[in-house]
């Protein structure tokens, strides 16, 4: 326990953030919030950063928890100011990002009566949290601070608390608690037996990786080099095995390698690290099953699996490849994995080089591959944008940010400005669509405000491309897919960004070169062809010969 001070509730709750290494707070202000706002203000070592909309903070906060893997925060009005942080909040309740969202409530004589802003606010957050109460008292500020606390790190969820305006300048006799680490379950090693016998049985063995494996990579590549087994990401875990790696056959279903799922419907057995990616199209019916989780609430959901094991694949994979030694892999196997890798690597150069104007979007992803840097950070958007940028990108350790499950549009934008907040000397690059960038786009003053130098790339094409091409596939006649857009490029010089109008693949390289050195952050208005993308309803490579 710390010496005892006293504290206001507004103190209390800045100084148990500072704790457990909160270092930023997103948000906007509103007079509910007062408080808390002015103690944040008294003292240096958290950061408020004032963004345009509460949507762009929440999706800021959950950006930085994927990103970082700690505690994103966010806070807002009561009222208008906490239904507006419902779409970023439940991008990390889907994503299992934990994220505390502190909103402001209407004063304690108040509560219960037609005051101004007021509504139940538990009611309304419900859907999209694991954890929110009403503080009514100063001195339950610290264990309920606490509980919301752990319950977001511990179940990788979403916590809120609603704060009565008047209670941030009372005086608490609650007291702050040194940051606690939670180390992550060990299994015992008895049970590894089992699965090793599974493993060495298999003669057609895969490996499915989440981006929660991401720690894990050079352990993941050892295994499968032993095991002899292709890898198959899930969807959005870019980079977590660099494509380079002979085994690396990239993405599984939307947004990944065509040819992956002839071969991975073949599997006798299937190792699951990390992920919930369970497409049931493109995954065998009769495999045996291998999950590794790092929460048991994430075994057996989606991933039908026969041996689970609950624990951080850090700590295992080691283990396993010491008991998979002499193993012998299936050469046949080995040999169908690289006729795989290479067939979709041969179309996926064909599909990155044509050249056409206005420019192909796979060829807009090969010129931002060639132009990025190895540990940079990719913030992607929702569309078509995402799954072109997954189908074609050739990562390298690069870190992908993205909206996984809740799949919102406009997250790109303000998870580019997160990233770069969190990891100020690396690149960051946001590829976004122009429906996306639309949403947001009041935020561009975010980035010079707090001098983010982050590269924005905008696929820009005049139209929501993915509500356009399902509408067709149904039989339906688009409406509202149409978009009326700006200048792009005069809207961002106009908030003192760098910006360029690109029509050619020689202006987007040029672009990207400048981009690189820039200190400022850079836009480029990219005009782009109304390629559909290859889904179901249109054709699908197979591999010849089966």
């Amino acid at each position: 326990m710390l010496n005892l001070r006293h504290f206001t509730v507004a103190e209390l709750i800045v100084e148990q953030l500072r704790l457990i290494g909160v270092k930023r707070i997103y948000g906007v202000i509103g007079d509910a919030i007062f408080g808390l706002m002015d103690a944040i203000a008294k003292q240096e070592a958290l950061s408020f950063v004032a963004v345009r909309h509460e949507s762009v903070a929440a999706l800021m906060a959950s950006a930085e928890a994927k990103l970082t893997g700690g505690l994103g925060v966010c806070i807002a009005q009561m009222g208008p100011g906490l239904a507006n942080l419902l779409n970023g909040l439940g991008d990390a309740y889907l994503d299992q990002a934990p994220v505390l969202a502190i909103s402001g409530q209407a004063p304690l004589p108040k509560i219960g009566t037609p005051y101004k802003q007021f509504i139940n606010q538990q009611e309304l957050v419900q859907a999209i949290t694991s954890f929110s109460q009403l503080i009514v008292h100063p001195d339950a500020a610290s264990p309920v601070l606490q509980q919301a606390i752990h319950t977001s790190i511990l179940q990788q969820t979403v916590s809120h608390l609603s704060i009565p305006q008047d209670l941030f300048a009372m005086a608490t006799t609650s007291q702050p608690l040194e940051r606690k680490y939670f180390a992550p379950p060990c299994p015992d090693l008895a049970q590894l037996q089992p699965i090793v016998d599974l493993m060495r049985s298999a003669k057609q063995p895969m490996l499915l990786i989440g981006d929660g494996a991401r720690s894990a990579s050079e352990s993941l590549q050892r295994l499968a080099e032993h095991w002899g087994c292709g890898i198959a990401r899930s969807y959005g875990a870019v980079g977590v095995i660099p494509e380079r790696h002979p085994n690396m056959l990239s993405g599984l279903g939307e947004g990944g390698n065509p040819y992956l799922p002839d071969i991975f419907r073949q599997a006798d057995v299937v190792l699951a690290v990390d992920t919930s990616w369970w497409p049931a199209e493109d995954v065998p019916q009769a495999a045996r099953v291998i999950q590794i989780a790092k929460r048991q609430a994430d075994i057996s959901i989606t991933v039908p699996a026969d041996q689970t094991l609950i624990c951080d694949p850090v700590n295992i994979l080691p283990q396993l490849i010491d008991r998979l030694q002499g193993h012998v892999p299936d050469q046949a196997w080995l040999d169908r994995i690289q006729a795989c890798k290479q067939a979709w690597s041969a179309q996926n150069d064909v599909e990155g080089n044509p050249n056409t104007s206005p420019l192909h979007p796979a060829r807009v992803v090969r010129l931002i591959e060639q132009q990025i840097a190895e540990d940079a950070v990719a913030a992607l958007d929702e569309g078509d944008v995402t799954l072109w940028f997954m189908r074609n990108f050739r990562a390298q350790q690069q870190q992908i940010l993205l909206s996984g499950k809740w799949r919102t549009m406009g997250f790109g934008l303000p998870a580019a400005l997160a990233a770069k907040l969190c990891a100020p000397d690396k690149q960051v690059i946001c590829v976004t669509g122009d429906g996306g960038l639309g949403m947001v786009l009041a935020d561009l003053i975010t980035a010079i405000k707090y001098r983010l130098a982050i590269t924005v790339i905008v696929f820009n094409n005049g139209t929501l491309q993915m509500e356009r091409d399902k509408m067709f596939l149904q039989g339906l006649q688009p409406a509202g897919t149409e978009l009326t857009n700006p200048d792009f490029a005069r809207v961002a010089e106009a908030c003192g960004w760098q910006a360029y109008r690109v029509q050619t693949a020689d202006q987007l390289n040029e672009a990207l070169l400048e981009a690189r050195s820039s200190t400022k952050p850079v836009l480029l208005d990219v005009q782009l062809a109304r390629i559909p993308y290859p889904v179901s309803g249109f054709p699908t490579p197979t591999l010849r010969g089966e």
